[in-house]
């Protein structure tokens, strides 16, 4: 028989004859009240798991994750404000159905079983997804299964107590506000979790002020694998900086207690907590998962037992807060209400189409108060002896450190966060002086842990921030990548926009350093970004051009809520020549600060109609390069600079190509993956007579004299060039 009739009929006996697992006496200091409330919600949770059963069965509904032994999580929302954001581990209906109790106007029986049926009503995600979550409630929705919601969760903590001291113009959070995020005991294993319990301690160590209430909610057991006995208290008790906690989630009472207190710890000390929360999981992990097919039945006879619902009544009972018969009838009840509910919700309408599926992929603009103008002598101040400098020719660091200045100052909530980026202004000098002009802060010195950098920014952002995050090299990027695609740009989707994170992630990359780093600090791959839906990539390849287009990312991050990648080529960062020692010709001057290159405008450089060179960054400081030698052999040319990887502009470059009768793409990034994959693709599509492609190998960067032996060079180009037109 199906396991969870077994629970729902031992359930029902059980309490009819008045027979409970033996547990601690009830404490008199909790409501009746309140022990009734949490009741409610566990049998709601409990109800709305049967039923999402099924409706599987019947199918009516789809995938889902099961709340059932976890119904603890009740108790735990009562300890907590509505206003308190709550990243959640999937297993936690019940911490939903009890929060829904503190904000009025909400039906979380129909909302939550619209969500099972996927239909386009669901409050929450508009059909895409099953999830948690609700923009009323504070609850953000959560797809993630491995911990990868803690690090963003310790960024909304570090946004509230930012936001006492630096009141961004779309906050969202109160600030007596804690956060909480709640995960299992298996995933309490995984780099995420650790990163973030880590990053948590570091920042108390640090004296940064950050309410953020762990919850482990240990039942025992990762999907078919155990976990150690006692691993969670001895691993996480003596955590620095983190005060321990400990309940039994099967005992209302305590939890309720247990998690009053934490709370009070969190929001009035400003620190992080772990509660540790004894629960049990029933019906096995998922779907159509069976536990005794690789459990023993006595331990799944065992977990049953100890029912939470089953404790929960004898608490009841014996406080003398409910009896077991109403207890009983209030669980019939509601279990009768939901089958009602769910048979109309199975009515209701689905997405149907593409467009429908990708509404929610972009969020919508939101209204930003125009920033009064800086005033003349507050610049001078604010730069100083750089002021003098800006009307010469300077390098690309150079140029993009100004318009960080200048974008700073317009925005007070832009904030900057980074490996080494305050104190040392970083690797390549980009963010000299920022910190002293800011503060700490608005320039952060982070650890060393690119998943919490990108996490304390995804919580900046979700509470009216635009950060600007630093990674430092490319390659770093691929220990945290799932901050961007598995969190960042899933968030407007599964939330129909009621949720965002914009952010602008700048990130030194690419290749063609000569005598630092090999493959580790030269990574010429963008494929993990290119794919990710919602994405803007962008890539300068000049410093007027990079300020020019930070100055749109920070807009596209501020006002239409986008998540923006910045490649910036660290070849170039300090370039200043371009065709002879001393010639200058690769600096610019710093462009007026009303400027902007808007999304999607490429750059065309050139008149010659023979050939189209296409390409980005580095590419297009080597084509430019190339292009006297072309001349020299009667190939007239131009080189279009895309600039905006992603999306590509279609029209913009397919306009710029027309009057040529051959277009060559200079990829400086692998063969494979690589963005002349889809440039070859829209050429052919655009019906082009003449394209060829000069990428790099698919090769990992040496280091040393080979440093570009894999890379696409002068010569490389303009052999590849003359080859092309002459065929």
């Amino acid at each position: 028989m199906d396991r969870a009739q077994i629970v729902h009929e031992n359930f029902r006996a059980q309490v009819s004859a008045a027979q409970f697992p033996n547990g601690r006496p009830a404490s008199d200091t909790v409501s009746s009240d309140i022990v009734k409330k949490v009741f409610i919600a566990q049998c709601q949770s409990r109800a709305l798991d049967l039923e999402s059963r099924a409706m599987q069965q019947a199918g009516t509904g789809f995938y889902t994750i099961g709340s059932s032994g976890h119904e603890g999580m009740a108790a735990v929302a009562a300890a907590l404000r509505p206003t308190d954001p709550a990243f959640l581990h999937y297993r936690d209906g019940a911490f939903q159905t009890f929060r829904s109790t503190q904000v009025p106007g909400i039906d979380i029986l129909r909302d939550m079983l619209l969500s099972f049926a996927c239909s386009s009503d669901d409050p929450i995600s508009g059909g895409r997804h099953k999830v948690l979550g609700s923009r009323a409630m504070m609850i953000p929705p959560q797809t993630s299964t491995i911990a990868s919601h803690l690090p963003k969760a310790l960024g909304a903590a570090f946004s509230i107590g930012l936001s006492k001291r630096i009141a961004p113009e779309h906050q969202l959070y109160p600030a007596d506000a804690l956060a909480i995020c709640s995960f299992g005991d298996a995933s309490a294993n995984h780099s995420t979790a650790q990163g973030a319990i880590n990053a948590a301690g570091w920042s108390v160590a640090q004296g940064t002020p950050l309410p953020l209430l762990f919850v482990c909610e240990d039942n025992g057991i990762g999907i078919s694998t155990k976990t150690p006995p006692g691993w969670i208290e001895t691993s996480m008790r003596h955590r620095p900086g983190i005060r321990y906690f400990k309940a039994d989630g099967l005992d209302l009472y305590d939890t309720y207690q247990t998690a009053v207190e934490a709370a009070e710890y969190v929001r009035t000390r400003r620190k992080p907590a772990f509660l540790h929360l004894r629960t049990v999981r029933l019906y096995g992990h998922a779907g159509a998962d069976i536990a005794t097919s690789y459990l023993p039945k006595s331990e799944v006879e065992a977990d049953e037992a100890n029912d939470p619902l089953l404790h929960s009544v004898r608490l009841l009972s014996e406080s003398g807060a409910l009896t077991t018969n109403k207890a009983l009838a209030i669980y019939d009840e509601i279990r009768e209400s939901v089958s009602k509910i769910a048979a109309e919700v199975v009515t209701r309408p689905h997405l149907q189409t593409a467009e429908d599926v990708m509404a929610s992929l972009i969020p919508p603009a939101r209204q930003c108060k125009p920033r009064p103008s800086v005033s003349t002598p507050d610049r001078n101040k604010l730069f100083g002896a750089d002021l003098g400098a800006m009307a010469k020719p300077q390098p690309m660091n150079r140029l993009i450190n100004w318009a960080l200045t200048d974008l700073m100052q317009a925005h007070p909530e832009v904030i900057l966060a980074g490996e080494d980026i305050g104190r040392k202004g970083g690797v390549y000098g980009v963010t000299q002086k920022l910190q002293s002009r800011f503060g700490a802060d608005r320039v952060i010195d982070t650890l060393l842990d690119e998943q919490s950098i990108l996490g304390l920014s995804i919580g900046l952002a979700g509470n009216g921030f635009v950060p600007i995050p630093e990674i430092q090299f490319l390659a770093y990027l691929h220990n945290a990548e799932d901050q961007i695609r598995g969190e960042a740009a899933t968030l407007p989707y599964f939330s129909n926009g009621q949720f965002s994170n914009p952010m602008v992630l700048r990130i030194a990359g690419l290749g063609y350093q000569k005598g630092f780093g090999g493959h580790f600090h030269n990574d010429n791959s963008l494929a993990v970004l290119r794919d990710i839906p919602g994405v803007i990539i962008a890539c300068p390849s000049t410093g007027a051009d990079a300020a020019m287009m930070l100055r749109e990312a920070v807009r596209l991050a501020r006002v239409e809520q986008r998540i923006v990648v910045i490649i910036e080529p660290i070849a170039l960062y300090g370039a200043r020549d371009l065709h002879e020692a001393g010639d200058g010709k690769w600096m610019n001057s710093y462009p007026d600060p009303s400027i902007s290159i808007g999304l999607g405008e490429v750059g065309v450089h050139g008149k010659g109609q023979d050939l189209a060179i296409l390409t980005y960054g580095n590419g297009r400081y080597l084509s430019e390069q190339a292009v006297p030698r072309l001349a020299a052999n009667g190939i007239r040319a131009r080189v279009i600079d895309i600039r905006w990887l992603a999306p590509l502009p279609i029209g913009a470059i397919q306009a710029a190509i027309a009057p040529c009768a051959h277009v060559l793409i200079v990829d400086e990034c692998r063969q494979t993956g690589g963005q002349a994959e889809a440039l070859m693709a829209l050429c052919h599509e655009a019906g082009h007579p003449s394209f060829a492609r000069e990428t790099a190998k698919d090769s990992f960067i040496a280091t040393g004299p080979a440093y570009g032996a894999t890379l696409p060079s002068v010569d490389s180009i303009y052999a590849a060039a003359c080859t092309l037109v002459s065929a």
